[in-house]
């Protein structure tokens, strides 16, 4: 675990603290301390054997809203070999370098471990655990609800979710898991034999009510009890350096834990509306109603058809921002009538298609404490009376970079060192427009093998690569059938193509012909549909969101912006530079403009004008690029 120590280390010294030196407290505070403790456990407490009969006897006892403290005695297993950590560098990088637990410790290597604190919103209590008495470091202290190291090889999020299981029994999915913030701590303690140079990542799983004492199965090795205790009462015993709890700073770096959590549950909805309502007038909602009296018949009954495909295309990008954005998207417009601030969280919601503002760099208007409410019968052991776990959907403050594209907790580095592994169509692919990465669910498909060393394992949780015909298979193939009724109702030969090679691409991850057709298309329905534009891939820019445009072409002004087109060359020639700043080969993208009907996917806050198409580099290369305008919006900006 994250705190333990080698096995000839010594119990934790009484000069260690985390970030600073540990100064032992007054008698005064300490009692204190102890009765603030005490006034918590004052609940029935119920002490178990590890006799399985007089445990289950116990149990069984206790209705199941009882809660209680539990201890359990350690048990004597044989001990599982030693984990390996992968070693960083002092600032957080992989070395690609592992080694044994005891000797990162001993040799003060930089790695890398996870912290787990559960959070009952309703009564505003931190979930404790009571650290085994046989523990080389911090033996008997209350610490973290749950932590860890991350193993060589391993990722953050699944280290988090599998010591979680190990230690209290509890079997979570990825969404409950927030990760607000990482800490490093830097410390010596047992008499300088072990040095602790970490980095953990921080995460809080939000609980609606307390879990049931009974329905934790615990690690007899690492945790002896655990307890629920009040986060004010919990942070004044560590300012106070209580030597019953393991030491935080909380005037340092974990003092983030107290002040994200205070923040988020003040009582300011009086504020919090009047924010909303400013940023929701820096919009202004317009009406667009284009003159379809262009159209033919036949035109008119594809143009329905393509509408419903575009909303499809909409739930496909709602999928692409977060792993958790279409079910927050259910949640608050389900709720939006129950107040005046649910209806300003929705509306503001609606306009950024996600719980970050885009006109203030991204900043999270919304915290977990909004989100949507997932109940869970079979996280924890069964307790009779108790209906299960009711969980918040998790969501970080800051936007994700990498988006829904990659795993939550990937970074870079892992991804080039992945990369560098793959044969070249698989780099190809990887780093393609229309894939996602994935990678297996580490408590159900990570298998641990014994390697070449006896003390050090491997894991298959690596990442894999997911093309989007795939990924988003049932909403493409809704779209693929919609677009064919349309290619089948059109009486236009151009528009019919396009529907008819995008239907196509869509269930074959081609778009080559797709954007041809795209590019080739004349006719009185324009239409933009696809995955093209790759700004939400902030990690590298590779993956390309889904969006819509609908419209109906308007012919005059389409001429008239042709005609700056067709004297382009004479314009530069004309230019006030000096000749060697001209070019000698310039050409126009064709441009369209249209009156815009409907648009979705990828088209969340501020409206764009115009775009340019399509981001194939073949194409580009082969035949440029064309130009859509849109001349209502234009007008209406």
């Amino acid at each position: 675990k994250s705190r333990e120590a080698s096995p000839a280390s010594q119990a934790a010294s009484p000069t260690a603290r985390f970030g600073s030196p540990l100064l032992l407290p007054s008698l005064s505070v300490l009692n204190s301390c102890r009765r603030l403790k005490l006034a918590q456990t004052s609940r029935p407490i119920i002490d178990s054997t590890v006799h399985q009969k007089k445990k289950e006897s116990s149990e069984a006892s206790q209705p199941a809203s009882t809660r209680h403290r539990r201890r359990l005695s350690p048990s004597m297993a044989a001990p599982a070999p030693e984990e390996c950590l992968d070693v960083l560098t002092a600032a957080g990088d992989k070395t690609g370098v592992s080694k044994p637990r005891s000797e990162v410790h001993r040799d003060g290597d930089y790695h890398r471990a996870v912290h787990v604190w559960i959070y009952c919103e309703s009564t505003g209590e931190l979930l404790l655990q009571h650290r085994a008495d046989c523990k080389d470091s911090w033996p008997g202290q209350w610490d973290i609800s749950s932590a860890g190291h991350i193993s060589a090889g391993d990722s953050s999020l699944s280290s988090a979710r599998r010591e979680l299981q190990e230690e209290l029994g509890i079997k979570l999915p990825v969404d409950a898991f927030e990760l607000i913030f990482v800490f490093l701590q830097e410390c010596v303690i047992n008499n300088g034999t072990y040095t602790n140079n970490e980095y953990n990542d921080v995460y809080l799983v939000t609980t609606l009510t307390p879990i049931p004492l009974e329905a934790f199965t615990l690690q007899e090795s690492e945790v002896s009890a655990v307890r629920y205790m009040h986060r004010d009462e919990y942070k004044s015993c560590l300012a106070a350096e209580s030597g019953e709890y393991v030491p935080y700073d909380v005037n340092g770096q974990y003092g983030q834990l107290f002040s994200i959590i205070e923040e988020r549950y003040k009582d300011n909805t009086e504020s919090r509306s009047l924010t909303l309502q400013k940023q929701i007038s820096r919009y202004a909602p317009i009406h667009l109603e284009p003159e379809l009296t262009t159209l033919s018949e036949g035109d008119k009954e594809a143009l329905g058809y393509i509408l419903k495909a575009s909303m499809v295309i909409d739930e496909i990008f709602y999928e692409q921002v977060w792993n958790s954005n279409t079910m927050l998207r259910d949640w608050l417009r389900a709720h939006a009538d129950s107040s005046s601030l649910d209806s300003l969280k929705w509306a503001y919601y609606s306009i950024n298609k996600s719980p970050w503002s885009c006109l203030d760099e991204n900043k999270a208007f919304l915290s977990t404490a909004d989100s949507a409410v997932k109940l869970l019968t079979d996280a924890t052991k069964p307790i009779s009376g108790w209906k299960g776990l009711e969980y918040r959907a998790a969501f970080p403050l800051d936007k994700p970079r990498g988006a829904n594209f990659y795993p939550a907790d990937m970074n870079k580095m892992e991804f080039d060192l992945w990369k560098s592994g793959l044969t070249d169509k698989e780099q190809k692919d990887a780093t393609g427009f229309f894939t996602v990465i994935k990678r297996p669910d580490a408590l159900l498909t990570t298998s641990v093998v014994e390697s070449d060393g006896p003390n050090q394992t491997n894991t298959s949780d690596d990442l894999f690569i997911v093309p989007y015909s795939k990924e988003y298979k049932a909403s493409l193939e809704k779209a693929t059938e919609l677009l064919i009724k349309a290619s089948d109702c059109s009486d236009c030969p151009s528009l019919k193509n396009l529907l008819r090679t995008k239907a196509n691409a869509f269930l074959s991850n081609d778009y080559y012909e797709s954007d041809i057709a795209w590019m080739e298309l004349d006719s009185n329905i324009d239409v933009t549909i696809g995955p093209y534009e790759t700004y939400e891939d902030g990690l590298f820019s590779y993956k390309a969101t889904f969006e819509a445009f609908v419209g109906v072409r308007d012919d005059v002004a389409t001429s008239q912006v042709k005609l700056f087109g067709d004297q382009l060359e004479d314009l530069e020639k004309n230019l006030p530079l000096d000749n060697i700043y001209k070019s000698d080969n310039v050409s126009a993208a064709p441009i369209r403009v249209m009156n815009l009907l409907y648009n979705s996917g990828d088209v969340k806050g501020p409206q764009t004008i115009a775009f340019n198409l399509p981001n194939d580099e073949r194409i580009v290369n082969e035949r440029g690029t064309s130009m859509v305008m849109l001349k209502n919006i234009s007008e209406a900006k």
